[in-house]
């Protein structure tokens, strides 16, 4: 009994994060004219809220952030760096889970700080580093801050119903 125990945690564990993963791909990809290029605005950067529900979000939102770069066709420093800009920020996020005002923070801050480097070694953007961390700052504050908080919000009533494990 205990062993299918553990096996239905993990089974429900993967199958959320792949939903994450899903998710964050399909939002990415319908919303493209917005979410790729040098001043971006990534609604499903709202999602990296998750972790405060669910561990499971963590890879969720790193392998659709990873998917999505991919098939948008990015650069590898993006593929790579921007991957690892979403990670960074869900585990810190993860971490600050008792937190619930805090959840958006690390996210924004991890975007503010890497992706301008991106932008310019990867694509080879003119802008200044300090513009484009401002640029980067102001669209990760409107996706994760606010559409993010809003989410995060909104799950609030329904979290022991949507990030629930099996137990039996």
């Amino acid at each position: 009994m205990k062993r299918n125990t553990v096996s239905s945690r993990a089974v429900s564990y993967t199958v959320q994060g792949a939903m994450i993963a899903a998710i964050y791909v399909v939002l990415t990809m319908v919303f493209a004219p917005i979410a790729f290029g040098p001043i971006q605005f990534r609604i499903s950067e709202a999602l990296v809220i998750l972790p405060y529900f669910t561990p499971a979000a963590v890879p969720g939102v790193f392998v659709g952030c990873l998917l999505s770069n991919i098939l948008g066709s990015c650069v590898v420093l993006d593929v790579v760096f921007g991957s690892l800009a979403t990670l960074i920020g869900a585990v810190c996020s993860w971490l600050l889970r008792k937190h619930k005002l805090l959840v958006c923070v690390p996210p924004i801050v991890s975007n503010t700080l890497i992706i301008p480097w991106v932008l310019r070694y990867g694509y080879g953007a003119p802008d200044l580093i300090p513009w484009m961390m401002l640029t980067v700052g102001i669209g990760e504050v409107l996706a994760i801050g606010g559409l993010g908080n809003i989410l995060l919000f909104a799950l609030e009533k329904y979290k022991h119903v949507i990030f629930r494990t099996q137990t039996a």
